[in-house]
Parts: structure tokens; sequence; C-alpha cells
């Protein structure tokens, strides 16, 4: 009896430790807590998600369980219940933002931006009209609070693609461009002889016509890189699909209005087999001059003629090196991951943008950033 109350009492006094306390075992020193790390959220950036089908339920309870809380897209006055306003009014524009608000999201980059069409891009009839309502559209969406705008100079044929549905990695479903497969389609000749250096002087009329007064309503422009950035498609010629067609544009008209939408996927399948693009050598020589506005953060295996998409952590690009460099510029602005694969339990009716796909993304794109910011806490 004597032996059993003994062991009792003992297990009693055994069973009050935990076996998360430092006193629980028996240490040769004392217990030092490791010191903490400070860590700034997602390096100080705008994590947004991209909506060009409206706002869609499911996808909008990812980004707020995610806490990714930008939204990118259009101008649809029929988000707010409007009909007969133009978009680029201010009442259509106020609306959509509280559509968005209404839902927890806020509205921060417009991608696609209304009243900037082919007439602009090809120098036809109709383009000062366009242009008039671009400006338009620059000063109400000051008024609203938003300032950043994504545009290309793709006329006609917009972002392409041979193929929507190519087996990736364990069957995942991706995006992929093949130039041999619309080679022999005809060519587009109903916009008369267009050439590159038309194009480039289309170009240079719209930055003269609307820099002045997107500095004047502190609107930031971001061009968007040709995709895919090859020479013609169809016999449209396309100028924005090079490193140097990028100092070009900050040449002609240098502000900090006029900047750029840096496309990894884009930048990365730029030039032929041997002459790909430095991706974290590009964004730094764009930061230092100030001119990333807005970050598509993606990647490709191939090249400017023959490429495919891929998952974040599977393609040519050292995507480590890459949000560093963003770090390193001290980029701010709002940044999306864009093109994810199809996985296995998602529909493929939105090619680039599965909702699981997205969900890996930004797992992928939240871990570089936490990372990087705790090897450097002198920073904070």
């Amino acid at each position: 009896m004597t032996h059993r109350r003994s062991f009792l009492k003992k297990g009693a006094a055994l069973a009050g430790l935990t076996l998360s306390s430092p006193s629980a075992f028996p240490s040769s020193g004392s217990y030092h807590a490791p010191k903490e790390i400070p860590y700034q959220r997602d390096m100080g950036l705008d994590m947004c998600l991209a909506y060009f089908w409206g706002i869609e339920p499911l996808k909008v309870a990812f980004a707020k369980q995610m806490d990714v809380l930008g939204a990118v897209g259009g101008i649809n006055p029929a988000l707010s219940g409007l009909n007969g306003v133009n978009p680029w009014e201010l009442a259509a524009i106020k609306g959509v933002k509280k559509a968005w608000e209404d839902v927890g999201l806020t509205l921060r980059v417009i991608e696609g931006p209304p009243s900037l069409g082919t007439a602009t891009k090809l120098g036809l009839a109709g383009r000062d009209e366009e242009i008039d309502h671009f400006i338009q559209l620059m000063k109400n969406l000051s008024e609203a609070g938003i300032d950043t705008i994504c545009y290309n100079w793709m006329p006609v044929i917009n972002w392409a693609r041979t193929t929507m549905d190519r087996p990736s990695r364990g069957g995942a479903l991706v995006s992929a461009f093949d130039i041999e497969a619309v080679a022999q389609q005809e060519k587009i000749t109903e916009y008369g002889a267009l050439t590159h250096e038309k194009m480039w002087e289309n170009l240079t009329y719209f930055l003269k016509a609307v820099i002045p007064e997107a500095e004047k309503y502190g609107i930031k422009l971001a061009l968007h890189p040709d995709d895919p950035p090859i020479r013609e498609i169809r016999g449209i010629p396309r100028i924005m699909t090079s490193v140097d067609a990028f100092k070009r544009l900050l040449d002609i008209y240098p502000s900090p209005s006029n900047g750029i939408t840096f496309c990894q996927g884009s930048f990365a399948s730029m030039g032929e087999k041997d002459k790909g693009v430095d991706i974290p050598a590009a964004i730094r020589y764009f930061g230092k001059r100030k001119a990333i506005h807005f970050v598509h953060f993606r990647d490709v295996r191939g090249h400017a003629t023959n490429f495919e998409e891929t998952f974040h952590d599977d393609g040519k690009t050292d995507m480590y090196a890459a949000m560093k460099s963003y770090y390193e510029i001290g980029f701010k602005g709002p940044i999306r991951p864009d093109h994810v694969p199809t996985m296995a339990g998602d529909s493929n009716d939105k090619p680039g943008y599965s909702s699981i796909g997205t969900l890996f993304a930004i797992g992928y794109m939240r871990g570089l950033m936490e990372g990087i910011v705790k090897e450097n806490p002198q920073d904070l």
C-alpha cells in the first residue's frame, strides 16, 4: 500500500507537466526562447486576384479566406445595376467600386480599360474620341480613389494561344502557343498596310495625349507586353515584344505616369531559344527607373514562338530571385498571380484562372515573400 501511494503521488506530479514546457526536461543550461523575427506581410505589396468574369462568389470566398483582398478587373456598369451608363463615367466607376466593397474586396487595378480600342491603336478615324473618353476615365478613376490602369497595345488580336488544354505536371491543363499552328492562317488585310513604325507612331500619339492628363490626376499607366511576344500575328504588327521596346516606351515620354505591367510570363517568353530575358535583371533595371506599376507573377517553359504556361514552381525562371528583385527595388504596388494551371476537380471553362490553381499560386508567392522578408530583418 505504501508503494502504491508513493507511485500514485509521483504519477500525479508528472501529470502536471506539459511537453511544451522547457522545465519538463533536464537542461545543462538556462532556456533561451528563439528571437522573434518581425514580418512585413506580403513584402508590403498589394496582393490581388483577377476577376474578368465579374464577382464570382466562390473565388471571392477563397480570396477572403486567403486574405487577398485586392480585385483586378474592368468597369462593367451592370455589376452595380446601372444601365445606359458609359463605363468611363463617374457613376459607373463608383457603382462598380461599391459593388466590390459590398463583398469585402477593393477594386485596385483596372485591367482592360474601356475606350481604348482598335481606332487608337491603329490610328483610325475615331481615335481622338476614344482618347477623350480615356482621359475622362482617368479623371473619374482618380476621383474614385483608383490609380492604376493596365492596358495593352495589341489591336485586333489580343492575348493569343493555340492550345488551352495541354497536359502538364500530373495531368493539370495549361495554355500553350505554337507559331506553326497560326503560320498558315490567312492574314487580316481589312485595315490596310500596317507597319511596326506606324504602330510606334500611334503609341506616341496616344502617350503625348494622355500622359500629361495622367500626371494631373495621379494615374499610373502600366503597359502590358504583347502576348505572345512575336513580331506579327496574321499580318497585325506587334511592337511590345522585347526589353528594348519597353526602354523605348519610357523614353518616348519620361514620366512617373508612364510605366509597365511587368508580366513575368510574357517577358520570360521573349526572344529565341538562346536569347531569353534575365527576369531578375530586367526587374532591377525597370525598378531603378521607377517604371514598374503592376506585376503579373507567372512563368513559362519555351520561347516566343513555342511555349507553354507552367505551375509557378515548374518554369524556366528563378522565381525566388525574381521576387527578391521586387523587394530590392522597393516595389510596393499591386501584384497578382497570372495564368495558373487548371487542376483536378476544377473546371477548364476559364483557362488560366482555375480557383484551385490560384490557391497553389498564392501559397507559393506568400512563402517566397515571407522568406525574403525574414532574411532581411535589418530592413524592418
